[in-house]
């Protein structure tokens, strides 16, 4: 009897490491930012009965003005609450755009290369998005680089679905400039 008990916690507890291990600390997601962006605001995003991610936005100087953005290099960082489809990630890409008004010829380019870059997203992933000197998008997983979109207007539109007072979540919105 102690043995099979002995065996189960033994079970439990690899399972236990094996989760943690797969996991990324908010640390590890913020590597590429070293220590030249200081964090405005963070939130986390709801919908219905579910927990989506939590977001975080970090500038160079700690403050965010949507009236001065364009002189602003920010980043935005999204940890993922829940397993999500790259194709999703992209078709929500496209339908926020949609409901801010934003329609360049673009779009579908930036789309089909957010497509080739995105991995399928686990639960404790994430994402975050460095805007480079250039004001280009530059993508991270943890440390590792996903690619780059040369666009200062995909970058614009991109973190607008966050930080536009257009943006769908009011709410957290505000949480995530710092304004709550």
């Amino acid at each position: 009897m102690k043995t099979k008990s002995l065996a189960l916690a033994s079970a439990l507890v690899c399972a236990g490491l094996s989760t943690a291990v797969g996991a990324q600390s908010i640390d590890e997601c913020k590597k590429p930012l070293a220590d030249e962006y200081k964090e405005v605001g963070q939130t986390r995003l709801r919908v219905l009965f579910w927990d989506v991610y939590d977001a975080f936005l970090y500038t160079t100087d700690g403050d965010f003005d949507w009236s001065q953005r364009k002189q602003q290099r920010k980043a935005l960082l999204l940890r993922y609450l829940r397993d999500i489809e790259a194709k999703e990630l992209v078709e929500t890409t496209s339908e926020e755009w949609e409901k801010l008004g934003f329609n360049s010829q673009e779009q579908s380019q930036w789309l089909d290369k957010l497509s080739e870059m995105w991995p399928d997203i686990k639960e404790d992933d994430c994402i975050l998005l460095k805007e480079t000197k250039e004001g280009y998008a530059a993508f991270y997983q943890g440390d590792k680089s996903l690619g780059v979109i040369n666009s200062s207007q995909f970058t614009e539109q991109f973190l607008a679905i966050w930080l536009s007072p257009e943006s769908r979540f009011e709410e957290e919105r505000d949480e995530l400039v710092g304004k709550q």
